[in-house]
């Protein structure tokens, strides 16, 4: 998978799934497309993520000093971003959920374990980035380097 997101959510659970000795998958076609279209919505969410650490970043610059209007300001952005993580996490579990149900007993345990954990990083990503953009706006300015001859 091309998509960063989608493969990093799947590696928990790819173990177990690379063993699945499950019935044969659906046709290929049907596999492919499925496939291709949650490949497309990964990247399209990465490019959302994207977008608000972005936003975030500039609400950040625009308060300046000013804490509490910095604090709405990515209150405000986070509410708005967090219904599609949410919803990418559920297009993502209704999209791997029947591949973990066809593992054998043994191994659904930790692939669902591993899974779900992905999953709630992913439904975590809009604090993640806001927690980042947070660590970097309070971060001290690195030091500047002294010039020749100082």
């Amino acid at each position: 998978m091309r998509s960063i997101v989608f493969a990093a959510v799947l590696m928990a659970a790819t173990p177990a799934l690379a063993q699945e000795t499950a019935p044969p998958p659906p046709p290929a076609t049907d596999t492919a497309a499925a496939e291709a279209a949650i490949e497309a919505r990964a990247e399209a969410f990465e490019g959302r993520i994207r977008q608000m650490g972005e936003e975030m970043g500039a609400a950040i610059t625009a308060a300046g000093p000013d804490r509490a209007k910095r604090a709405a300001d990515l209150d405000a952005i986070q509410a708005r971003y967090q219904p599609e993580a949410d919803a990418f996490a559920s297009e993502l579990e209704a999209f791997v959920g029947p591949q973990l149900a066809a593992l054998p007993a043994d191994q659904q345990a930790g692939a669902r374990t591993g899974f779900e954990a992905g999953m709630a990083q992913i439904r975590g990503l809009p604090a993640m980035v806001r927690a980042q953009a947070e660590q970097s706006a309070d971060a001290p300015p690195a030091p500047t380097p002294p010039t020749p001859g100082q």
